[in-house]
């Protein structure tokens, strides 16, 4: 029994998950990169061998790869004609931009494609288990998809203010659904890229966002960084989320979090193999809480201390019947807010890959120590 991983081998999550089979005793996994498998140059079916445990790895923080999904979806984005685009053609020449964001789903239509060749080349393989499903991995990556699964679900999550053409539509959605505070998100984005969370009472117009628009003479082009920025010109704010929008945005209710500490705080909620393990509370000044925007964290069992067992228990069912709305997916990472007084609380993201949080435990292990148990115990009742 060996785990085989497609996944970029320098990035943080591969090498956690092969220490983590180091402490548990077990071979590395064998590596798939997946600029090798996007270039055609292995197949899953020649590499996979009897009883080997198959896991999908992100993508994503590698430029050459970033590439390559782009290529794969430009037939389809332009098939599509609706969202920011590049031709294939063009795709090769372009040069990494710190915090560049490219047109977003066009890269997710190329993680589709290359999604399905996977689950086709795992088809013709030898018998094996597999951690992550593919599907399951593409309907979390689209923002407006996995939340109509949850409402579905009757899983409380913030009220869509569905898929935005431009500013102008947005306010128009948020009057007539009587709201005046949303977030806006890219559909297919990750880790705060492309977020903006809008305010206004009609009059006054406030946005919080780490994106920025940068106008040449030739084009205009969306930066993310890590600089959390207020915006209070309604003409700036409006640029900024009708360039979003190109990308295909979401767009839903703002929910005023409760606080702790101070700050503004949610959950991220490591569910495996249905249950809510790892906890992390992410603590920040603005309404942004992403860990890597330099946002503080405290275990989770610091907060459930301030939190009625009733109020507590809830919002742990709810992060376990997501997953449960996800059957084939060994794991994923939850994020959830607890409204005032904690007393209720929303589910706000699904991340397929949302378990990269190293130095946190549960009874004993880390997040891909975890996993690795459960995966081989999953294999062998299997």
């Amino acid at each position: 029994m060996r785990f085989v991983v497609l996944g970029n081998p320098d990035s943080p999550r591969v090498e956690g998950f092969q220490s983590a089979l180091l402490s548990c005793g077990l071979p590395p996994a064998k590596i798939i990169t997946w600029s090798d498998f996007l270039g055609g140059r292995v197949q899953l079916s020649d590499i996979i061998q009897v009883n080997n445990i198959v896991r999908l790895e992100s993508p994503g923080r590698d430029w050459p790869v970033e590439k390559l999904l782009l290529q794969r979806g430009a037939q389809a984005a332009e098939f599509e004609n609706q969202w920011a685009w590049i031709p294939s053609t063009s795709v090769k020449d372009l040069a990494f931009e710190k915090g560049r964001l490219w047109p977003s789903r066009q890269w997710f239509l190329g993680l589709k494609a290359a999604l399905m060749e996977v689950e086709t080349q795992l088809k013709d393989s030898a018998p094996h288990c597999v951690t992550h499903n593919a599907q399951e991995i593409e309907i979390m990556f689209d923002k407006p998809h996995c939340q109509a699964r949850l409402h579905a679900a009757k899983i409380p999550t913030p009220r869509t203010l569905d898929i935005p053409q431009n500013f102008d539509d947005l306010t128009a959605k948020m009057q007539a659904a009587h709201c005046r505070r949303a977030f806006i998100k890219l559909a297919h984005g990750s880790s705060a890229a492309g977020v903006v969370a809008y305010q206004t009472n009609g009059i006054s117009h406030r946005a919080v966002t780490t994106s920025e628009v940068v106008k040449t003479k030739n084009q205009t082009c969306l930066y993310n960084s890590r600089r959390v920025r207020t915006l209070t010109s309604l003409q700036e704010i409006a640029e900024l989320i009708d360039t979003l929008c190109r990308h295909r945005a979401h767009a839903e209710e703002w929910i005023p979090k409760d606080g702790f500490q101070g700050r503004s705080c949610d959950l991220r909620v490591v569910v495996i193999k249905g249950r809510a393990r790892h906890k992390v509370v992410r603590l920040s000044r603005h309404p942004l809480t992403n860990l890597h925007l330099l946002n503080d964290r405290v275990e989770g069992k610091l907060l459930r201390n301030n939190v009625s067992p009733e109020s507590w228990e809830a919002a742990m069912h709810s992060c376990e019947k997501v997953m449960h709305c996800f059957p084939n997916s060994l794991c994923g990472g939850v994020d959830l807010l607890f409204t005032a007084g904690f007393a209720r609380h929303a589910i706000i993201e699904v991340n397929a890959w949302g378990d990269l949080l190293p130095g946190t435990l549960h009874e004993n292990q880390t997040t891909y120590e975890a996993q690795i148990d459960a995966a081989i115990n999953n294999h062998v009742s299997s």
